[in-house]
């Protein structure tokens, strides 16, 4: 008992030690006076390497932080001082519950690279074969989870106004933080990645990813082929191999959408450091951080890039409305509003000069602003847009991600279009639709009847725009040619039951009258309304 009471008091003390020490960091930079950017950023590496690790993993959140904030902490440097030698063998030593000899014939004392979490050494099995080992920094877990909880007091004592905290919920964001990090911590976790990334991949001839030693590999060790190569971004070493740059650029882009958009499972981190090019293979490596969107989502963001090809605010708007999660009832006109000015100014763009990652920051600032948070995998998907535009602007920058996105969006819906599936949901809908206008004449009767009882309340303000008005008048329009059409369809169909003379093909002649006119109608609109449409949001764009 007397052991463990003093081991209890040591972890206090230093826990105490430790928050001596944030509190100091964090007067000597001023951060009681306001956070700045660049003020968190030298804070955050003054902390040392698990809360670099934090500030990495808070840039991905550009729908929580604002996006000048994720900007600068994706400058946050993952190289660390490496842990001594003897560290890396204790932590081998206990993962594997024997000593590292009995798998490795050797292990190369100097890491290949040292980040916050883990390190990285080469070695050789028992077999002969060249492979890396990720281990884990000893005691990371608790010192992040202790970290962390320390940094809840710490930002207790901000001040309510000025900077950053009047803007974020910082509990909220270290939540996420350390839901992150722990599963960045667990390689078991990143070896299922590996596994599912390269089933997804297998047909994809030039893309590769090491082979993972399954048997090796424990919650704090990693073991995979060492791949040589280099940095997808190294133009040098690249065209002195006679790399074709603008062909890595355009596979590496496809290859991501498909991630994306195909399996919805993608690298988020797709960093040069992640992504080497060797033996004619892009090859991706690091598989800790990875971004997963359902089916829906994919479906969502599919009519999210239709919508910005064709300039549709709406499309745009409803995809927007669906993939969110709403901390407030979301105002649609202010929404709407934000996200017709972004279009605005894409409006005389081609889609092949769209900077893809930066349209998709202004989308998320301008769902931020009206209270709706990203899906979790989407904002993974915005760290790794930024990510694929800094690799292509190094080797290729010519090449366009919307253009390619959008290829690939509609490619694959005429390849996978499923017209019965599309005629059986649009026969649902029209029969619901005129089911209910059917109710349309009974509803109008019987709040007549209240209001001339003195029984029926209303009260209405409106508010007229151009925009409002001119959306009205079509409604409007429609609707009166709409019940014509119904009227005349179900007349026409009473009719054809009689035996009423005159008769062609068996049925009255007004009947065929009627359907012919139902049908004049119907075809008068449609052209009508492609025509017409063009001219009509021109001259709204003109009202507005």
């Amino acid at each position: 008992m007397a052991e463990e009471s003093t081991k209890t008091g040591e972890k206090q003390a230093a826990s105490q030690s430790r928050f001596r020490e944030i509190l100091k960091i964090l007067k000597d930079n001023h951060v009681f006076q306001g956070i700045t950017p660049e003020k968190l950023r030298v804070v955050l590496e003054e902390l040392g390497p698990t809360y670099i690790k934090i500030g990495q993993i808070m840039s991905m959140h550009s729908d929580i932080l604002p996006a000048e904030y994720c900007q600068e902490l994706m400058k946050l440097n993952s190289d660390v001082a490496p842990m001594p030698f003897s560290d890396v063998i204790d932590v081998i030593d206990q993962s594997y519950g024997e000593s590292w000899e009995n798998v490795f014939t050797s292990i190369e004392e100097k890491p290949l690279g040292s980040a916050s979490i883990a390190q990285v050494h080469r070695a050789r099995l028992k077999n002969g074969q060249d492979v890396i080992i990720k281990v884990q920094r000893k005691g990371i877990y608790n010192t992040m989870s202790r970290d962390i909880r320390l940094l809840r007091r710490a930002v207790k004592l901000l001040p309510s106004v000025g900077g950053l905290k009047n803007v974020v919920d910082f509990d909220e964001v270290l939540t996420e933080m350390w839901k992150v990090a722990q599963e960045e911590m667990n390689f078991l976790q990143e070896a299922d990645n590996m596994e599912e990334f390269a089933r997804n991949n297998a047909n994809v001839r030039f893309v590769g990813v090491p082979k993972l030693y399954r048997e090796y590999t424990t919650r704090e060790v990693l073991v995979m082929d060492y791949v040589g190569g280099c940095p997808v971004n190294d133009r040098e070493t690249l065209e002195a191999r006679g790399y074709d740059l603008h062909e890595i650029g355009e596979k590496l882009v496809d290859n991501f959408i498909k991630q994306v958009m195909d399996d919805g499972f993608f690298h988020a981190d797709p960093h040069p450091g992640n992504v080497k090019v060797s033996n004619g293979k892009i090859i991706w490596i690091d598989m800790g951080m990875m971004g997963r969107l359902s089916e829906s989502d994919r479906k969502l963001l599919g009519d999210a890039i239709r919508g910005i090809a064709n300039h549709d605010t709406t499309a745009v708007e409803n995809a927007v409305l669906k993939l969110g999660d709403f901390q407030k009832q979301p105002d649609r006109d202010a929404l709407y509003h934000d996200l017709s000015t972004i279009l605005q100014d894409y409006v005389d763009t081609d889609i092949t000069n769209v900077d893809v990652a930066q349209f998709f920051q202004e989308v998320i600032e301008a769902m931020k602003r009206n209270g709706i948070r990203l899906p979790h995998g989407l904002a993974m998907l915005a760290r790794g847009l930024i990510h694929m535009e800094g690799d292509l602007a190094e080797i290729s920058p010519d090449i366009n991600m919307a253009e390619i996105a959008t290829r690939r969006v509609i490619a694959d819906r005429l390849e996978n279009f499923d017209w019965k599936k599309e005629l059986r949901t649009g026969s649902g809908k029209l029969i619901h639709s005129l089911e209910k206008s059917v109710e349309i004449p009974s509803l109008v009767e019987r709040a007549l009847r209240d209001y001339m009882a003195g029984e029926g309340h209303m009260s209405m303000e409106l508010k007229t725009s151009p925009r409002l008005a001119w959306l009205l008048r079509k409604l409007v329009q429609n609707l009166v040619l709409g019940i014509w059409v119904m009227a005349l369809l179900i007349a026409s169909a009473i009719l054809c039951t009689s035996d009423l003379q005159p008769q062609v093909f068996g049925m009255p002649l007004l009947g065929v009258i009627g359907f012919g006119l139902a049908g004049t109608i119907v075809a008068f609109l449609v052209v009508r309304h492609i025509i017409t449409r063009p001219r009509e949001m021109k001259e709204h764009r003109k009202r507005k």
